[in-house]
């Protein structure tokens, strides 16, 4: 449960557990991108297992020229790297991800060669696998989206890592796994070099494409200017705009283990158009 002061964000947890020391982890990954222009990040003050205290970021209102610097800053926190698909930022004492219905990890014994290999089994099946046992999945929700899984897994949906991300040899991006508007803030100040500060990550290293779209799932105010300026800085693979409800089937799924029915219809939707 979050609390405030002045200058600080407190989160505090009833039970000992790895999740706020994997989510200062995060924090502290994403940041190391900021040297090289990448995204600001709310730095991280102290932590421990049941204490995460944080900056409080400084918010503004949101607008064109801001959205476009998001962009451009986005692109180069991705563009750091990570190790390979699926991996926790280095600090993280948890390898296989946090609670069970969250982002799990993949150890590096694990780690699959494509992107396609990994987001089938360590995304959609996985929470597949969660939904079928909980009863929200059936034969027909669970068989399309193991029609889904196949394609994805044969590397229908492959495509190029982001210009930078390629330029810079890295086997994937780095991530900040929970990009929905909520942990996108605007900054205060119209110059603000990066435009916006990143909060509450589940980091880890996948396809640029996929925070790209879980931004894009809930809206976010400017979104075709931070498209456009991650774009500009860099350029996306063609047709990255016919795969993204491939990449929102993780957080849509997700939705469905931690919500239930409430987002079932939107997920076999989305999934009914990559079968």
């Amino acid at each position: 449960m979050p609390s405030f002061a002045p200058t600080c964000v407190t989160k505090t947890a009833t039970n000992a557990t790895d999740e706020l020391l994997c989510e200062a982890a995060g924090l502290r990954w994403l940041a190391e991108a900021e040297p090289s222009g990448g995204m600001h990040v709310a730095g991280v003050i102290d932590s421990s297992p049941t204490k995460l205290v944080e900056e409080r970021i400084a918010t503004g209102p949101p607008s064109r020229a801001a959205a476009r610097r998001i962009g451009a800053s986005l692109a180069r926190t991705h563009a750091a790297g990570a190790d390979w698909f699926g991996c926790p930022p280095p600090a993280c004492p948890d390898a296989t991800g946090i609670g069970r219905a969250a982002t799990p990890y993949v150890r590096r014994e694990r780690a699959a060669s494509s992107w396609g290999a990994f987001f089938a089994e360590h995304r959609i099946m996985y929470y597949v696998r969660l939904l079928r046992d909980d009863g929200l999945f059936g034969a027909y929700e669970t068989h399309l989206l193991e029609q889904v899984a196949a394609r994805v897994a044969r590397g229908d949906f492959d495509a190029p890592q982001p210009a930078l991300v390629a330029a810079s040899h890295v086997p994937c991006a780095r991530l900040h796994g929970d990009l929905w508007a909520g942990n996108v803030l605007y900054l205060a100040g119209r110059d603000a070099p990066t435009g916006g500060a990143l909060i509450d990550p589940m980091a880890y290293g996948g396809h640029a494409e996929t925070d790209l779209a879980m931004l894009q799932l809930f809206g976010y105010p400017y979104l075709e200017d931070v498209l456009a300026g991650y774009d500009g800085a860099s350029p996306l693979a063609d047709g990255w705009r016919e795969r993204v409800g491939v990449h929102q089937l993780a957080p849509l799924l997700l939705h469905c283990v931690l919500f239930g029915e409430g987002y079932l219809g939107e997920t076999l939707a989305v999934a009914r158009r990559y079968r």
